[in-house]
């Protein structure tokens, strides 16, 4: 990506909102074409079958779906027309979009291609209601689910090489000032696909020699919180409440629904102790790296994956190009996500709630600890598959922390975000 590009929150998308249309008329003119060429017609795959016949005989779902076109219609969008016409070319593109994996260029990442399929549609009033219904989310699930399954086959190297993934541009953009890509994360020279053996092991990439290059601040000091992912801050808010407006401006932390506690697990402590304490939020970049590490030394208490919405976004952002940036608190409250429940060791901390967030087609979250693992500061404990979105720190209140300053300045940078390593410093406890 040219460093001109301007890019959203992570720069999963461009900004630009000609450059996205001018790649949805490519998609939909490849489609069209591949179409009229077939021998035979390409159906739809089996999942978005199942999706298809689940909207037609749920009149109420059938209706949020042919709406939001038809509100769409009526909207201003950057090519002057909807490119994206019906239900049932929303769902040929999908189709065309499973079979492929996002292409890396220098005019701009284009990381949610489902999301720009979907991206003025879902901001209609219908759209809204439509992808924030919990039957549509479940039953769409199948569907990013399958082409997951083609990012995790070996289908999708030879797609990731011819997407630019592994060219030099690219493997720069991933490197570290003095250490390049091949120096910096495990693969093998030798192979064209550099050992990777499928797109999602190589966005799942793990570092050589992770203590050199991500050293833990302060390892056997409990006085320092560190950085659970590589992140740019987002946001830190002090004094969060049980509940709030979280879809207003400013999308203020409810905590009720941050951490789901309609939906308690066994062994989490009630929301209500994090009432008046502090949540810090972070977001990944696209190139960045995906796993997540335990900010601190501790036990794990509870652990447990949320299932979310998909392609929702905050009411005050509907039909707007900066949606994704504007969305990012709303999205923490209703994305899928994973909870990791932790005592820390040091008292002054207590139990703190670590929250993994996807995003879109981002959000599939997988853990690598259970309930009663003891963790040291540092170690592994999740990963997002595909990539990732962002990430919130939940602390109780009573709990002293200073944050570096690029956390403090967080919105103020909101233009030029400064990135936090992986087990960097982020903040100090107090006495």
């Amino acid at each position: 990506m040219s460093a001109d590009i301007a890019t959203q929150v992570g720069e999963w998308l461009p900004t630009d909102q000609v450059m996205l249309a001018t790649w949805l008329d490519d998609l939909i003119k490849e489609t069209t074409e591949e179409v009229a060429a077939a021998a035979v017609p390409i159906g739809l795959d089996q999942a978005l079958e199942v999706f298809r016949d689940f909207v037609y005989v749920n009149p109420e779902v059938y209706v949020l779906f042919t709406d939001m076109f038809e509100q769409l219609s009526q909207k201003v969008t950057p090519t002057g027309y909807p490119q994206v016409r019906s239900f049932e070319h929303m769902l040929e593109l999908v189709n065309k979009v499973m079979r492929t994996v996002p292409a890396f260029t220098d005019s701009g990442l284009v990381g949610f291609p489902i999301n720009v399929i979907l991206n003025w549609a879902m901001g209609t009033q219908a759209g809204f209601a439509a992808f924030l219904n919990k039957d549509v989310n479940r039953e769409f699930k199948p569907v990013l689910d399958k082409w997951a399954e083609f990012l995790r086959s070996t289908d999708s190297k030879e797609p990731m090489l011819k997407a630019g993934w592994l060219s030099d541009e690219a493997l720069r953009k991933m490197s570290d000032p003095g250490k390049n890509f091949k120096q910096l994360f495990r693969c093998d020279e030798t192979d064209k696909y550099l050992g990777f053996t499928s797109w999602n092991d190589f966005f799942t990439r793990s570092f050589r020699d992770i203590d050199t290059d991500r050293p833990v601040h302060g390892k056997d000091d409990n006085r320092y919180v560190v950085s659970a992912c590589e992140v740019s801050p987002y946001r830190l808010r002090e004094k969060v409440a049980l509940y709030d407006h979280f879809s207003v401006k400013g999308q203020p932390y409810s905590l009720a629904h941050l951490l789901d506690t309609a939906h308690k697990g066994v062994g989490e402590p009630d929301a209500g102790q994090f009432v008046g304490g502090t949540v810090y939020q972070g977001f990944l970049a696209a190139l960045n790296y995906h796993r997540w590490h335990s900010p601190v030394a501790g036990k794990v208490l509870a652990c447990r994956k949320v299932p979310g919405a998909y392609y929702s976004e905050a009411p005050a952002a509907l039909c707007d190009p900066a949606a994704p940036d504007i969305s990012q608190g709303y999205i923490a409250h209703v994305a899928t996500r994973a909870l990791i429940f932790i005592e820390a060791d040091n008292p002054k901390i207590g139990v703190l709630c670590f929250v993994a967030i996807g995003m879109a087609e981002v959000s599939s979250c997988v853990l690598s600890v259970g309930p009663g693992d003891a963790v040291a500061k540092g170690q592994g404990i999740g990963e997002f598959q595909y990539g990732g979105s962002s990430h919130c720190l939940v602390f109780k209140p009573g709990v002293k922390l200073d944050f570096v300053d690029a956390v403090k300045n967080a919105e103020a940078d909101r233009d030029k975000p400064t990135k936090i390593l992986v087990n960097a410093l982020l903040a100090t406890v107090g006495d």
